[in-house]
């Protein structure tokens, strides 16, 4: 904008004092003359074929026509130099992010299940930049930016992009793309980057649970059928509708949660823990908190209970430091 403004004032001087130059071919300078003089001269390309004549068009020349010169080159080469610059910075930024990322978050899809996902991850300790985010939308991207978080603007079915966002060093990739075929195909994309990724995926339909799992993905949701469940609940039980939705929010009333079986825990039942124990996780495998095969716990189980959300994390409190026994 700096170099056409420059561009139309040069072509008004010109057009102005118009009678002070001379055109080899026809003797006059009109508008579109005005506009190729301006045009050749400020590029210092200069044909010769129109000439100052006058003394007051040669000192306009000497000491504005000049400057303008000057300033056309110098917009264009420093802007030339600043795209260079913010391109090599950009370079840099890449290599010393991707050096340093591994074992991180990826986030496909920046949408209202993305964002719930990212809040959750975020909640239970991951941090932000920890996590990266791919999204075909710029304004996605836009807001991944101001949540503080890399992000990354493209197809993820792409794999170009996938390596980008280092999916190969990721442990975990969570997809939550609109539609279910592209849930799919990044699906099978991650998993051939990333053998060992722990891939969760969104889907709409239940029907393509199966497909989702045959292409690698280690977890199904299905959005939709989560969502009309809820709706039930609410129809038959208000109350039971408001007290799933209220496990189902992270940091208000009670939550779900995930932790190690504490040093003073072992060899109790699941029912004599503190919290209120739902399963229990052995081997990998979870297990009912009222199966025989968990009715004394071990270490190394992980529990699944039912808390206060503004409990004390399991790793602050007293006596934590037992499960190193």
């Amino acid at each position: 904008m700096i170099a056409l403004g420059l561009l139309v004032l040069m072509v008004c001087i010109v057009l102005v004092d118009r009678g002070g130059y001379k055109d080899t071919y026809d003797g006059s300078v009109g508008f579109i003359d005005s506009i190729y003089y301006a045009t050749v001269t400020l590029t210092t390309t200069g044909y010769g074929d129109i000439t100052p004549v006058t003394p007051t068009a040669r000192l306009v020349n000497a000491f504005i026509v000049t400057p303008l010169r000057i300033a056309f080159l110098v917009v264009l080469v420093g802007t030339t130099l600043e795209v260079l610059a913010n391109e090599g910075r950009r370079i840099m930024r890449d290599s010393r992010w991707r050096k340093r990322m591994k074992d991180h978050v990826v986030v496909v899809g920046y949408g209202t299940k993305g964002r719930s996902a990212v809040q959750t991850l975020l909640s239970n300790g991951v941090k932000r930049t920890d996590i990266v985010v791919i999204d075909p939308r710029a304004q996605a991207i836009g807001d991944a930016g101001n949540d503080q978080m890399a992000a990354f603007h493209g197809d993820a079915t792409n794999r170009t992009v996938l390596r980008r966002a280092e999916v190969m060093t990721a442990r975990e990739v969570i997809v939550t793309t609109d539609r279910d075929d592209s849930a799919v195909l990044v699906t099978l994309a991650v998993r051939q980057l990333n053998p060992n990724a722990h891939i969760v995926v969104a889907v709409r339909e239940e029907d393509n649970v199966p497909l989702l799992r045959q292409s690698g993905a280690d977890a199904v949701v299905t959005s939709s059928e989560a969502v009309g469940r809820l709706l039930g609940l609410s129809a038959v039980s208000p109350n039971l509708g408001e007290v799933m939705e209220d496990l189902l929010t992270y940091g208000e009333g009670l939550e779900v949660a995930e932790r190690p079986v504490l040093g003073r825990e072992v060899g109790k039942a699941p029912s004599s823990v503190p919290d209120r124990v739902v399963s229990v996780v052995r081997d990998g495998k979870v297990h009912r908190y009222y199966d025989s095969s968990v009715s004394v716990l071990a270490a190394g189980d992980k529990l699944i209970v039912v808390r206060p959300a503004k409990e004390t994390p399991w790793a602050e409190r007293p006596g934590a430091d037992d499960q190193e026994e």
